[in-house]
């Protein structure tokens, strides 16, 4: 679950298994070098900068998706949540909608609403016995209802230059948007491999009954994952709302299929049990290297949908693990 394998371990793994684990770095490897053969831009500092700028919310939106998955769950609110964190923050700070004006008090009051909402998934999924694709998918909905009657229908526009920062600032000659991403890969990190709930995800994802066995609190562990996987979309709303200047029912369309395209693309299982946070984010650059590139090269956007598409189902045919299915349904 995370640990480093021995020389010997890896030596009896099968060369297919093998492969996939590196497999997701020699492909982001092999997208850089011919995209850059086919326009000379891609290198680029400005460019660089601009990648790792469009790849900063993805990456925040990974964090959380990331522990739902190894745990066997999927979490379909994720554009709901974003879009109710993102309407909030815009209405408290400086806007053309409201009188508020708490400047980045908001943030924290949009990551805990996130948390919130997560929880409200994890809490139905567990009490309820749904299946989580159902939970999250009706919060998500509920979610952009929720964000569309605050605003009723409309857009607020922000003019607070303190959350602007958040996205059009820089720091070190990178943006301000990489570097909380950076910080959001790194808590995720340490809960991944340094907190018991971490290796606990694993262990639910990889067999709950045995898990159950060994007396991990289940239903609490995943009411926990799904909150803080909230709190990290309450994040992104956060930053999209920097990035566009406003906020919106509709500001995280697209979202969840890039989300969980990027997760599943960095070699984290759909079954659960395999993957890790790194893992997303070599994901999440894999799909933004992808755009970026199809972007220089003239490439019309329906087609860039049909990439994108069919990308994802390449990744689900190498990533998952078939020894472990009994049944595909």
């Amino acid at each position: 679950m995370g640990a480093v394998l021995s020389r010997a371990a890896v030596a009896k793994m099968p060369l297919l298994a093998r492969w996939r684990n590196w497999a997701p770095v020699a492909v982001l490897f092999a997208l850089c070098a011919l995209i850059s053969i086919l326009s000379p831009n891609f290198l680029s500092l400005a460019n660089f900068v601009g990648i790792l700028n469009s790849a900063a919310i993805p990456t925040v939106l990974c964090m959380g998706a990331t522990f739902v998955i190894l745990m066997g769950s999927i979490d379909l609110s994720i554009e709901g949540i974003v879009a109710v964190s993102a309407v909030l923050v815009s209405l408290l700070v400086d806007n053309d909608v409201s009188t508020y004006s708490i400047g980045l008090l908001a943030v924290p009051i949009a990551i805990l609403v996130g948390g919130a909402m997560g929880f409200l998934n994890g809490f139905l999924h567990v009490k309820l016995k749904t299946p989580s694709f159902m939970t999250t998918l009706g919060v998500g909905f509920a979610g952009i209802g929720i964000a569309t009657t605050i605003l009723g229908g409309f857009t607020a526009r922000i003019s607070d230059q303190s959350i602007r920062y958040l996205s059009l600032g820089r720091l070190l000659g990178l943006p301000v948007a990489a570097w909380i991403a950076l910080g959001a890969v790194l808590l995720a990190l340490l809960m991944q491999e340094r907190m018991r709930f971490g290796r606990w995800v694993y262990a639910i994802g990889t067999d709950e009954m045995t898990a159950r066995h060994a007396g991990i609190p289940i239903e609490r562990t995943r009411i926990l994952i799904f909150s803080i996987a909230g709190m990290f979309y309450g994040l992104a709303g956060v930053l999209s709302v920097a990035q566009f200047g406003q906020g919106h029912a509709l500001i995280s369309q697209g979202r969840l299929f890039s989300t969980v395209t990027a997760v599943v693309v960095g070699g984290t299982s759909l079954s659960g049990g395999v993957g890790s946070v790194l893992n997303s984010v070599i994901g999440v650059f894999i799909v933004t290297v992808l755009a970026n590139g199809m972007i220089l090269t003239g490439v019309p956007p329906y087609v860039q949908q049909g990439v994108q598409g069919l990308l994802i189902i390449v990744a689900v045919t190498l990533a998952l693990d078939r020894s472990r299915l009994d049944v595909v349904k």
